[in-house]
């Protein structure tokens, strides 16, 4: 159970927070990670972290972001104060985390009006009519147009998430 006068259970509270986060953002149950870590990660250890009961060490956090595949900073709180609560208020979260699906808001993009936006906008009309889909307000960005969306940019296929969400064009889901 954590101590609320241990100055470290707040922090442990939060990198548990992060986790479970990125966890979650992979679409992961605890036992789902106990299996495909091959026990290494049990299921109640890392509930444990998540509900900041258990503070993880850093070799611990390391391999865990090596087994989520992001890098090791994705797993700690963006900035640190007394509560979780205290830091929400504080940091807005990033737009957009490393294995997180990266979906365009058709409604920002058509309102956008640089050149690179109409060139995205065009190569978004390709998607839908590939795929049939014409919600009108988001679209989920697939592998292979990513790529195509990276030359479009000038930028490799893992900025292209941090660019679309600089343009405006990454759909953030509302806040809980």
């Amino acid at each position: 159970m954590t101590d609320p006068h241990d100055p470290d259970s707040g922090y442990s509270a939060m990198v548990g927070d992060r986790i479970r986060t990125i966890r979650r953002q992979k679409r992961l149950s605890l036992q789902d990670v106990e299996a495909r870590s091959e026990s290494e990660f049990k299921a109640s250890v890392l509930g444990a972290y998540e509900r900041g009961e258990r503070s993880i060490s850093v070799p611990r956090l390391h391999r865990l972001s090596m087994f989520y595949n992001v890098p090791v900073e994705q797993l700690l709180p963006l900035d640190f104060a007394t509560t979780p609560e205290e830091v929400s208020n504080v940091v807005e979260p990033p737009a957009w985390v490393p294995g997180q699906k990266v979906i365009i808001d058709l409604t920002a993009q058509a309102s956008a009006s640089s050149s690179e936006a109409e060139m995205i906008g065009r190569y978004l009309t390709i998607i839908q009519v590939k795929r049939q889909d014409f919600n009108g307000r988001v679209l989920t960005i697939r592998g292979d147009d990513l790529q195509a969306l990276a030359a479009i940019l000038d930028t490799a296929v893992d900025g292209v998430a941090p660019r679309l969400a600089e343009m405006g064009l990454l759909y953030r889901p509302p806040s809980d």
